[in-house]
């Protein structure tokens, strides 16, 4: 992260202490200059209070060198927008999966509400994709590999954006083919329910799921 880079030539030791992003550049913002850690109340930010003292542990013995106000201004920017975009990464993550709850919710009980979202935009729409067959579904998102295979006569590929899927992905590589054949035709039943059925109840959506990993 580039702002690790920047704050590292001022305070590089606690690169190896805050270790998550955000906390990280919520402790920028909130320290500013590293001898001001003595003072600052880490706390404000959600800083376990063992975190914090390592924080000021370390910044009475950093080998970091001074920075001037101009720098820490960008600094600071920086850190500003660091927050600003991953509060909005969240919200949209969130946002989504509400959203694929409501409109397919066994497309996305079954590979993730990222994963059916993927297949949903490669697809079109929701009934775009209710219409494919499971083969199709099955090497949906690697249409170019599966028309060079055919034009160089080579094998075809078994998968698309179902790798993505964790019973494909967490699976044995000798058996990943035969598992997103199984899996895509589940998507496919679940898609025309979504599409052009009523919402199915939980012990419906579980049971799918059950008999796709048996």
């Amino acid at each position: 992260m580039r702002l690790r880079e920047w704050y590292g030539w001022h305070f590089p030791e606690m690169g190896k202490i805050v270790t998550e992003n955000l906390a990280y550049a919520k402790v920028v913002k909130l320290m500013g200059y590293k001898t001001k850690a003595k003072d600052t109340e880490f706390s404000a930010v959600g800083v376990p209070e063992e975190i914090a003292l390592e924080v000021r542990s370390a910044a009475e013995t950093s080998m970091g060198t001074e920075i001037t106000d101009e720098d820490l201004a960008n600094i600071l920017i920086l850190s500003d927008r660091v927050i600003e975009l991953t509060e909005y990464r969240a919200s949209l993550a969130e946002y989504l999966k509400l959203r694929m709850n409501a409109i397919a919710p066994n497309l996305t009980y079954m590979v993730g509400e990222l994963v059916g979202a993927r297949l949903i935009s490669q697809a079109g729409s929701l009934m775009s994709l209710a219409k494919h067959p499971s083969s199709t579904v099955q090497i949906l998102g690697a249409e170019k590999a599966l028309f060079r295979a055919l034009k160089t006569k080579k094998q075809t590929p078994k998968y698309g954006l179902i790798y993505h899927a964790s019973l494909v992905g967490q699976s044995a590589p000798a058996l990943k083919g035969k598992i997103s054949r199984v899996l895509a035709a589940k998507l496919s039943l679940c898609c025309r329910v979504d599409a052009l059925g009523d919402q199915a109840p939980q012990q419906q959506q579980q049971q799918q799921q059950q008999q796709q990993q048996s």
